[in-house]
Formats: structure tokens, C-alpha cells, sequence
């Protein structure tokens, strides 16, 4: 979730009632959906002043990609009901709408990828967490990477590459051994995965307004799949990726358990 921006102003002018509920396919997250709706009622998310998400990170991502994809306006509230829960707030079910009325909203911009396949098929898709290129054999991939127009590194052999937004530098992009970015910073991470050529080559921190281009070399013999969040395109040749600051979504956080806050927290974990 790419360039976003905390803030701390009220949300709402009084407390939302009209809540639209979204459950992960799960035992759990259905058995909460089912006490929140008998509780609260349900409408359509058009009409919601709230979108309340019930799973885990996974379930927070589609959910926000539905928010983008059909330009739904309404701010989403996730309830952890999965594991990690790092987008989310903890499971509570009383007293839901005093809890959003009191809620601190981070306003953020996705990713937009741009892949080209073998076959010459375009295909674009949104990422709220990172785009990622992958090796799809036991190869390693070979691919070329250029910001705006250009070419930054010649040859990368590597197992992949991903380009993060801020939320997302704590996830894959961490695990990759990237830095972790400010939700206020601006900045995209751009990060190898297993790179073996140039050996210590670490990645770079790339301007929001970056246009990165990555130009799979010998793709019929290594062939790459390309990954924004979960949506994947195989034997891809090109990718394309940037942020969209035409399209934002609004992420609703309990005081003093804002992204911000808890990316902070991430740079000084052990």
C-alpha cells in the first residue's frame, strides 16, 4: 500500500451505524459475521459508511482490491479473526460503532502492474502490498530493470524482484531483507530477491513517482511469473509498475494501534 497519509481528524461527524460486513471463508470469520450482523444488521456496501473485514491480511487485501476495483467510497475497519492480523484490529464485539466513530484513517494509494506475456496478453491488476516477479523454474531468472525510461541494472540474475509500497515493505519486501518504509515517506522499495548477480546489489528506495519497468531476458528458457498481491501472471515478458494516485482507499485503525504506528514499531523489533 503505497505513499499513504495517517491522520488523526475525525472521520465522522457521528457515530456510523449503517455497516456492511465482509467474512473470510473461514469457520471462524463466518461465525463472527453471523454475531455482528444479528447485532448490528448488514447493508449493502454501497450504502455502507463502513466496511467492516472480518479474516486475516489475506482476506484485508482482496477486500481492499474490491473497495478499488468497483469505487466503492466507504472506509474499511478489519477485525483480525487469521493469524498475524497486521492490517487488522483486534476481534471486539461490543460497542463496534463507538469503536469506528474513534478510529484513525490512513488514505492509501495502490500499485498498478502492467504485465506483458509471451503470447503478446496484456494484463493489469491492482497491489496494495507489493508486485513481485519469480522464477518459474529451477533457473533462475534473468531480468532487466529500468525507472523512468532508464536502465538502472543491465542484468539481474536472480530468483526475482518486488517493488513494495510503504505497507507492504513490512511483508515480503522485509523478508527479501528490504528497508521498511514510512507510511509519510514517499517512497518505494525496490528489492532482489536471492540475488545472485550483482552479488551486492541490495536494492534501492525509489521516489512514489517512479515508473519501473522489469524486461524478462531470455524468458522462453527461464521463464517469470508476475504477482501483484495475489492476482499472478505466468510467462510473462514485461511488467510495468506504478503508483496510482487516482485511486485511494481509506484503512481505519483503533487509537494508538495506527499502520503508522505499527510500521514504526517493526524497525525496532528484534
Amino acid at each position: 500500500m503505497s505513499a499513504a497519509s495517517p491522520s488523526t481528524q475525525p472521520l465522522f461527524a457521528q457515530t456510523p451505524r449503517r455497516l456492511a460486513f465482509m467474512a473470510a471463508p473461514t469457520h471462524e470469520a463466518r461465525m463472527e459475521f453471523d454475531r455482528l450482523v444479528a447485532h448490528y444488521g448488514n447493508c449493502h456496501p454501497g450504502d455502507a459508511e463502513v466496511i467492516v473485514c472480518l479474516g486475516g491480511d489475506g482476506f484485508m487485501l482482496e477486500t481492499l482490491r474490491v473497495v478499488l476495483e468497483t469505487q466503492l467510497t466507504a472506509p474499511v475497519y478489519g477485525m483480525n479473526c487469521g493469524s498475524v492480523g497486521f492490517l487488522m484490529n483486534p476481534m471486539d464485539e461490543a460497542d463496534l460503532p463507538h469503536r469506528l466513530f474513534h478510529a484513525q484513517a490512513a488514505t492509501l494509494h495502490p500499485l498498478r502492474m502492467t504485465a506483458t506475456t509471451s503470447s503478446n496478453e496484456t494484463h493489469e491488476a491492482l497491489a496494495l502490498n507489493d508486485v513481485y516477479l519469480f522464477r518459474q523454474t529451477r533457473q533462475a531468472a534473468k531480468l532487466r530493470i529500468d525507472v523512468d525510461g532508464l536502465v538502472r541494472v543491465p542484468e539481474l540474475i536472480c530468483d526475482g524482484a518486488l517493488l513494495a509500497t510503504p505497507a507492504g515493505s513490512t511483508a515480503y519486501n522485509l523478508s527479501a531483507h528490504g528497508p521498511i518504509v514510512p507510511l509519510s515517506g514517499n517512497l518505494l522499495p525496490l528489492t532482489p530477491i536471492c540475488a545472485f548477480r550483482p552479488r551486492r546489489w541490495r536494492g534501492a528506495l525509489l521516489p512514489s513517482t517512479a515508473h519501473v519497468g522489469f524486461t524478462v531476458m531470455e524468458a522462453e528458457k527461464r521463464p517469470v511469473a508476475a504477482v501483484a498481491d495475489s492476482i499472478e501472471v505466468r510467462n510473462v515478458t514485461s511488467v510495468h509498475v506504478r503508483e496510482d494516485r487516482n485511486l485511494t482507499v481509506t484503512l481505519l485503525f483503533d487509537p494508538g494501534q495506527t499502520l503508522s504506528e505499527r510500521i514504526a514499531e517493526e524497525q525496532f523489533s528484534a
